[in-house]
């Protein structure tokens, strides 16, 4: 049987950047059950340190996952991180949006916050490496 797997991605400020990289490719933020957290509070399993709100909604603190509308996809969990992204990642996402799409959709990535950081072909393949608003590279394929 295969293994199920979800990306997992260490950072800052892990609900701001679940919604970016959810606008950027057209997923959805996943719901936490705020009933769920209250109640995990409340009898002692968490503390009320380990929750916070976001865009209205009691949220636990240190993650947000992402989930796309199509069926087979994996998850994407951003993680609060005690550190700051200091070298090149080394497990990167790329998005292959095909080179018909691939201007528009860097132009569209980097005014939402993304920065340009290199263009690159190998034979007939051409992509640009950009990086979300936490520093962590991707590539528009």
């Amino acid at each position: 049987m295969a293994t199920d797997f979800q990306v997992t991605v260490d950072c800052a400020a892990p609900h701001e950047l679940a919604d970016w990289w959810a606008d950027a490719l057209g997923w959805q933020v996943e719901a936490q059950d705020e009933a769920f957290i209250r109640r995990m509070v409340e009898a002692g399993h968490a503390t009320e340190a380990e929750t916070t709100t976001h865009r209205g909604a009691l949220v636990w603190k240190d993650g947000a996952a992402i989930n796309s509308p199509d069926p087979g996809r994996p998850r994407v969990l951003f993680q609060t991180a005690p550190e700051g992204k200091t070298v090149k990642n080394r497990v990167h996402l790329d998005l292959r949006v095909g080179a018909e799409r691939r201007e528009t959709e860097v132009a569209r990535l980097v005014a939402a916050g993304a920065t340009e950081l290199w263009r690159a072909s190998q034979g007939p393949h051409e992509w640009v490496t950009l990086a979300d608003p936490e520093g962590n590279e991707f590539c528009v394929g």
